[in-house]
């Protein structure tokens, strides 16, 4: 590892914006470990990316698993003497009326968005306490401060993100610890594309910009937030939703 390189960890970093957000930080010199489910696509990240080995390794997991992500952030930074940056980008969507929704569907949402995240920031808060820095981001959500029809179990989890944000940042700040979040509006994934098209015209309409965001503009965000250039930046919550949150 040279010296200075950043050590950063993405979880749902196999596609849309958390692929976006590995592609950022590795713009930015860092050392990328990209961590999602699905193996299948992690495979495919380097050849995507253009990065060589040194600079992105990809680790299978499932972060609804707490021991399992402990393990696989101890094992990180055991092999490169630090971590600098966490990203807690992994999320699902199980959307329905809250008077139809399955417990199923409630659970696994706060599991894979809210509380995964916990985990994360647990594991790698022993290892930034340890060196005295390093900077946490969590993926809240427009739907997390406003709320959305059809999304009680999206909008708390990304709601109890942003709770879970400032506490951090509150109680890590006096070890240089920083923790912010990021809230997409309407953003062009697979998540997005999926959307009625009535659904789309009315997301359309409720956006000043008049346009949905693309993964980039959240990557870009999120490097920010990373970096050094906002050391003096945290318990923030950064709406990227082209002004629909003022």
């Amino acid at each position: 590892m040279a010296e200075g390189t950043k050590i950063a960890i993405v979880t749902g970093a196999a596609r849309g914006i958390g692929l976006e957000i590995a592609c950022a930080l590795l713009t930015r010199g860092m050392t990328v470990v990209a961590v999602d489910v699905k193996e299948d696509l992690l495979t495919e990240l380097p050849a995507k990316l253009g990065a060589p080995g040194e600079k992105l390794e990809t680790r299978v997991l499932d972060v609804t698993d707490s021991e399992g992500f402990t393990a696989m952030v101890d094992e990180v930074a055991e092999k490169h003497g630090r971590i600098d940056v966490l990203v807690n980008n992994a999320g699902i969507t199980r959307d329905g009326l809250l008077i139809r929704m399955e417990d199923a569907d409630w659970e696994m949402v706060l599991k894979v968005n809210l509380f995964s995240a916990f985990y994360g920031t647990r594991a790698a808060a022993k290892h930034m306490l340890r060196q005295r820095s390093g900077s946490i981001i969590n993926m809240a959500s427009y739907s997390g401060i406003e709320g959305n029809r059809g999304q009680a179990n999206y909008s708390a989890s990304k709601a109890g993100m942003i709770g879970l944000t400032k506490t951090t940042a509150k109680e890590l700040a006096s070890k240089n610890i920083r923790c912010n979040a990021v809230a997409p509006g309407f953003i062009a994934t697979e998540m997005t594309e999926a959307m009625p098209p009535q659904a789309k015209d009315i997301a359309l309409s409720l956006i000043p910009l008049k346009r949905m965001g693309q993964p980039t503009d959240i990557a870009h965000a999120v490097a920010f937030l990373a970096d050094d250039e906002s050391a003096y930046i945290t318990g923030q919550v950064l709406s990227v939703d082209g002004g629909m949150h003022t």
